[in-house]
Order: structure tokens, then C-alpha cells, then sequence
């Protein structure tokens, strides 16, 4: 076998040995499963986007003429690669063709900015990067420009539905156009099939602390932990996926789109968010199942003209990526007379699920079981020791469906993993007799806005440095909509005066992303400080919180 990835952490060799021998591991790659899927149904339309469809054979052959086009670039096997893409088709052949040549995606969402980009450069040290040429109102052009300014070790620029005539940058469309699927390319191609063991998958997140970090999957443990979520809330190749949430992000990648294709069904991708399109595509497509986050749900329940439209094809919901409330649970089951599946995850591995035989209570007040039954979940104290069933603790887990490390982090790593392997999670838990976990809070610095997972560190960091700034917190400020919001508590230079449109343009000057601006700003005369001297966050929660209660 070829050495690992500099910077990753291999599985234990114990771990990996069991995982192998009974098979948990399936020993496929990510490139194996489109084959797989191409080989059983190669005629079978599993890819539509707003201006193309695509049958799982005409998917591969897109795939491996982009992948002899890369190779030609000179991308080699463990080169990372940047992908940038909003949900269309090409995002398909843009992640499997990588996967093929052996070089590993990094998944950014396609409203990262210069800010996010240049730190996952510098965090990955990748070389490559396949963006979008515009997405609605955005040009990329300059946010490129930019990045090469600060990256000028960046060698490939490839790019997607950009114009014709633009000849400064790879095009993905001429790569394609150009490639030769010919004995010897085909046979090139066979020999880049990277070893299942070894990196695939980069995602990047804000993990325990919020500090950006960036999570490597091997093939086979992503796969592994896709494959049993799909089977836990019974996916199959007769469900048609529909994918509003952004394809960068975990819940969409790999319980939608990965899970879909894995079980060889049908992915209906959707760049909009808009309740009208999202019910339009239902009723044309005939969508049988939802990927997505509760604001999501909601949002659709309270449509004015949902009634007008045949949503009837609809069986499943997944929701994940924040907290489902019993009564969006309720109205989506009695509404949409469809099944709920409340769902938990991340980045790193940990992925539980309510099942269909679960009864209404256990679906509305627990986020499920595991879903890989050999994985170990578990809940600890502050010292580390395994807690009773049914007590409160921080949520641990190891497993074949699991990550080892941070990339190229060992200081990090040594903070998250207990002194057996546990992976911790940041999230307080309990977990009852039947294995069902309930979540009762957390410790990790995140803001869950909407289903987006932002640092508060980096906000922090950011405001910190404008020059009328003593001070910053950033801390979740409840919605009823979005679940919790950006709000920031500064305090200012006593000669200073600050507006909120002070800090907005201070934030856009240092090319922050729409994600890190602050929905709402407190500006106050001294932080609270806690007697170890550190930011009580606590006491500017409360406060946010009585402010909200005094405006109802």
C-alpha cells in the first residue's frame, strides 16, 4: 500500500484489521460506487439539475473524460483540489472524476468568500481549484483574482460554465470536449484507482472549538457511514432525492447526494430556495424524499400556496443539521402526510437517525440511534469516564464511520480524542436503554444558523481587529425561523462611536462572507467577564434573550 497522506491520521491497526475482517469496511471507492451504479442501471436518469438531465451511464462518461483531462493538467494522486460549485450537474463529474484520479475534493460552499478560501488554501495546501465562472449575481472573476494575488502557488484554475472565449483559465466544458476515451486513456485511468484506505474526502468545519478545520475521509469509512444512514431510513433506487440545501455542506453531500447514488436512486438538484420552486420541482419530478434543515421544513409549512400544488409523491423527510421542534415534526407528518426522520451529524462521522417503527414521541424528542450498528456511541464526564445510561454527559464515539483526526492538527487532535480513541463531539447527550439519543446542549463555540454552522471564534477574530474595537463575543441569538442568528456584543474605545453599519463595512472591506456578518449588534460599555477571567457568554445570552422576550 502507497504511504498515507502526510498530516492524516491513520486508523489504528487493530481498528482497521476488524474493520476489514467483518466487513464493515466494503473495500469500494468513491469512483467504484458511480461504476457500480453505471454497470446495474446505466440507462436509469439519476442527475437533473435546472438545465440538464443525466442517466447514471451518460454520468460516468462525462466523469472519466474530465478525469483524463485532469490527469493531463499534471493533477496527481493526493493533490488536494478545491471544488466550488453551487447544485448543478457538473459538481457530479467534478467530484467523481477526482475521485478516480486518486486526488482528494475539498467541498466548499459556493458562498465562500476570499476570507474562507485563502484559509482553506493555506489549511490544505491545495494546488487546484474548480469554481463556478458566475453564480446568479456573483462573478467569481474577482473574488479568483484575489485569491491567486494571495495564493500564487495555485496551479490550476478550472472553471465551469464560464464564457466561451475565455482562454486565461481550464475549462471544465473544454476538458470534457477534448477528452479521448480510448483504450489507453481508459487504461491510464484504471491505474490512478486510489487504495480504499486512503484519503478521499476533505470537508471543511468549524469542529468543537470553531477554529476552521478540515476533516479527512478515507473511502472507506465515509462510504461505510453513508451507506448504513441510507439503509437505516430505508433509501432505495425507487426515491427521487430532492437537494435545496447547498451541495457543500455535509446533510446535503453525503445523506442526499452520496446516499442516493450509493443506493441508486435519482438526485433532483435545486439551486433556490425558494418555496415556490421548491414545490414546483416536487410536483414535476415527483420527489419521494427531503434532505435538508428544519428552517427548511418550516418555511415550507407556512407557504400561503402550498395547498396548490401536488405534493402527494412525497414518503420521507431527513432533517438534520439542527434542532427539529415537535411541532414542525407534527405539521410535516400531518401535512404532508409524509414520514419524519429526525437526524444528527457532522463532518467527523457521527450520524444517528429516527427509524420508521419509531413512534411519535421518540421521533420528536430524540434524534435516533446510531446508524452504523458498529459504531460506539457514548457519554462521558469531565474526567473521562463512561457515564450510566441515561446521564447526561459529552457525547463520544469511535467506530469504522468515524474520522481520526483533523488534518495536520496534532494539537487539536490531542484535545478531541479521549485516551482510548473517542472521538468528543462537543454536544451534551443522553443516551437510554434502546440506544436512542437525546441532546440536551452543547459546549462547542458554533452558531447554528439556519443549518449553517458558523464560528463564532472567526468573527470574533475578524471584528477584534477594527480599530475602535475593545472587545467582541459572538453568541447565538434565538429565531424562531433560522433557530439562532448571528449576534454580536462589542465593546467599543471609550472614544469611539460605533454603528452597526460601522462594523457591516469593516467586515466587507476584509472580504468576510455574508455567513459572518452580524444580524444584530449590542454595543456596550464593558464585557462580562466570569472569575476565570474569560468572556461570560452565559450572562450576554440571557441578556439577548430578555431583550427578545421584551419586544414580544
Amino acid at each position: 500500500m502507497a504511504k498515507y497522506l502526510k498530516g492524516f491520521t491513520p486508523y489504528k491497526k487493530k481498528d482497521a484489521e476488524q474493520y476489514n475482517k467483518f466487513r464493515w469496511w466494503s473495500g469500494l471507492t468513491f469512483g467504484d460506487v458511480l461504476d457500480r451504479a453505471a454497470d446495474i442501471h446505466p440507462a436509469k436518469e439519476a442527475f437533473v439539475d435546472m438545465i440538464s438531465r443525466l442517466t447514471y451511464g451518460e454520468a460516468r462518461e462525462k466523469t472519466n473524460k474530465l478525469a483524463i483531462g485532469l490527469m493531463d493538467l499534471g493533477i496527481q494522486p493526493l493533490d488536494r483540489v478545491l471544488i466550488q460549485l453551487p447544485n448543478w450537474n457538473e459538481f457530479v463529474y467534478a467530484y467523481f472524476a477526482l475521485q478516480k484520479i486518486g486526488a482528494i475534493p475539498v467541498i466548499l460552499i459556493d458562498r465562500y468568500r476570499q476570507f474562507e478560501i485563502n484559509h482553506l488554501l493555506k489549511l490544505t495546501q491545495a494546488k487546484s481549484w474548480i469554481v463556478a465562472f458566475k453564480y446568479k449575481k456573483t462573478e467569481y472573476l474577482p473574488i479568483i483574482n484575489d485569491v491567486i494575488n494571495e495564493h500564487p502557488e495555485l496551479k490550476n484554475i478550472i472553471t465551469v460554465r464560464g464564457e466561451k472565449d475565455q482562454k486565461r483559465f481550464s475549462s471544465m466544458e473544454r476538458l470534457i470536449a477534448d477528452a479521448d476515451l480510448n483504450d489507453t486513456n481508459l487504461a491510464r485511468l484504471a491505474k490512478r484507482r486510489p487504495d480504499p484506505m486512503q484519503v478521499a474526502h476533505m470537508g471543511p468545519t468549524g469542529g468543537t472549538t470553531g477554529a476552521p478545520k478540515i476533516v479527512p475521509r478515507t473511502h472507506n469509512s465515509l462510504i461505510t457511514g453513508i451507506e448504513y444512514c441510507s439503509k437505516s431510513w430505508d433509501q432505495s433506487n425507487l426515491d427521487v432525492n430532492l437537494l435545496v440545501g447547498p451541495i457543500g455542506h455535509d446533510l446535503t453531500f453525503s445523506k442526499g447526494f452520496m446516499g442516493s447514488i450509493i443506493m441508486m436512486g435519482k438526485v433532483i438538484f435545486l439551486d433556490s430556495t425558494d418555496d415556490k420552486d421548491i414545490c414546483e420541482i416536487i410536483q414535476k419530478e415527483k420527489v419521494t424524499s427531503l434532505v435538508w434543515v428544519p428552517t427548511l421544513a418550516q418555511r415550507m409549512l407556512q407557504y400561503e400556496d402550498l395547498g396548490k400544488y401536488d405534493l402527494s409523491s412525497l414518503r420521507k423527510m431527513h432533517c438534520g443539521g439542527g434542532a427539529s421542534h415537535p411541532e414542525l415534526i407534527k405539521n410535516v407528518m400531518e401535512k404532508l402526510k409524509m414520514k419524519f426522520h429526525n437526524g444528527y451529524g457532522a463532518t467527523e462521522g457521527m450520524t444517528t437517525i429516527t427509524r420508521v417503527t419509531d413512534d411519535l414521541d421518540t421521533i420528536c424528542h430524540t434524534v435516533g440511534r446510531p446508524t452504523c450498528p458498529y459504531d460506539t456511541y457514548k457519554v462521558i464526564d469531565q474526567n473521562g469516564n463512561a457515564l450510566p445510561t441515561g446521564s447526561a454527559g459529552e457525547l463520544v464515539l469511535k467506530g469504522p464511520g468515524v474520522f481520526t483526526g483533523y488534518y495536520n492538527n496534532p494539537e487539536e487532535n490531542k484535545n478531541v480524542f479521549t485516551k482510548d480513541g473517542f472521538f468528543k463531539t462537543g454536544d451534551v447527550a443522553m443516551i437510554d436503554e434502546n440506544g436512542y439519543i437525546k441532546l440536551t446542549g452543547r459546549i462547542k463555540e458554533m452558531v447554528n444558523r439556519g443549518g449553517e454552522s458558523i464560528s463564532a471564534t472567526e468573527i470574533e477574530r475578524l471584528i477584534v481587529c477594527h480599530p475602535g474595537v475593545v472587545a467582541v463575543a459572538i453568541i447565538p441569538m434565538p429565531d424562531p425561523f433560522m433557530g439562532e442568528r448571528v449576534c454580536a456584543y462589542i465593546e467599543p474605545k471609550k472614544e469611539v462611536k460605533l454603528t452597526f453599519d460601522d462594523i457591516i463595512s469593516f467586515l466587507k472591506g476584509q472580504k468576510a462572507s455574508v455567513l459572518q456578518l452580524p444580524e444584530r449588534i449590542e454595543f456596550i460599555d464593558s464585557m462580562p467577564y466570569t472569575d476565570a477571567e474569560k468572556v461570560d457568554k452565559k450572562s450576554l445570552r440571557a441578556d439577548i434573550e430578555r431583550k427578545l422576550q421584551k419586544k414580544k
